[in-house]
């Protein structure tokens, strides 16, 4: 339940790792931090396979604009208890289980630990339990959803296709087998070109070495059984309308250079409900937060610029 720092990626100063454990029995590990004189509490919410480290400079950046932070490895990755019997599998029931997870650092940690008001910074499949979560929860002022899932860029695989075979293959039990053409492990310091993530290498080498540090930090592809419950998690969000009330203001950034999520449907969506705001970094690819520093400057404005926005 440890934090791996690197030279590299040295962990935030004065952070403490702890564990939160779910209403239905997982180990959570979960990281806070605390500044003086804060201007409130932001809580970071990574990705499909993501851990805490890979946040460490966000965390450090965030604290350097005067907010304490925290942070959780969702439930069957990073320092997280694992679901399946092989931990690198990619696996999950339902995305209310990850919504179980943030329900539950928010409650053992955030609200009695770290100062308010709150603010979410939810990452790709972060941002999908984000936006779960606030459809009937009022913990944040603030949600900044950096390159959502809202829908999955199915690349080859028709969407009419992809649905059958996850329905077939999770109804024979075979949820926990990889998704045709998903590495069993992650990817690694010599997958760089052409990745779909960064285009800064600086940043996939550093984060590329504290899994090299720590191998139980990994997880590999995605299942059928996350996707299964990645694509009942996006009709929830597709069923959205114009009469939904969302807790709080959220701001969308997306990604011009996306190819793992759909920002068309991204698109929609901020179109569509009430209280999404929406811009794009056009040179960016997936992972926003880890590209070079001129993309992530970018990021950083339109964060600064949306919180001091009238609530």
């Amino acid at each position: 339940m440890e934090l791996t720092s690197t030279p590299d990626n040295p962990k935030p100063e004065g952070v403490v790792c702890t564990r939160v454990v779910t209403s239905d029995g997982i180990a959570l590990r979960a990281m806070s931090a605390r500044v003086a004189n804060s201007r409130g509490t932001v809580v970071i919410l990574g990705g499909r396979a993501d851990f805490m480290e890979r946040y460490f400079e966000t965390a450090r950046d965030l604290m350097d604009m005067g907010y304490c932070v925290a942070s959780v490895d969702l439930r069957g990755q990073g320092g997280s208890q694992r679901l399946a019997k092989d931990p690198m599998q990619g696996y999950i029931r339902n995305f209310g289980q990850y919504e179980e997870d943030v329900r539950s650092l928010m409650t053992q940690l955030v609200l009695p630990d770290c100062p308010p008001p709150y603010y979410a910074i939810g990452h790709s499949t972060g941002g999908n339990v984000i936006l779960r979560t606030i459809r009937s929860r009022n913990w944040f002022r603030k949600c900044v959803l950096v390159a959502p899932l809202i829908d999955l860029n199915y690349v080859s695989w028709p969407l009419p296709v992809a649905w059958t075979l996850t329905l077939v293959m999770t109804s024979l039990g075979l949820g926990s087998v990889f998704l045709p053409g998903q590495r069993k492990v992650p990817m690694g310091r010599n997958d760089f070109i052409g990745n779909p993530l960064t285009s800064d290498q600086r940043r996939w080498n550093r984060d590329c070495a504290v899994p090299e540090t720590t191998p139980e930090l990994r997880v590999g592809g995605p299942t059928f059984r996350w996707l299964w419950a990645a694509m009942g998690s996006i009709k929830t969000l597709k069923a959205m309308k114009s009469t939904t009330k969302l807790r709080c203001p959220v701001l969308v950034v997306m990604a011009g250079q996306e190819s793992v999520v759909n920002n068309e449907a991204t698109r929609a969506f901020a179109q569509r409900v009430p209280g999404v705001s929406l811009t794009m970094i056009p040179e960016a690819k997936h992972e926003i937060l880890l590209e070079k520093d001129a993309i992530r400057q970018q990021f950083f404005a339109a964060f600064e610029a949306f919180l001091a926005e009238p609530a």
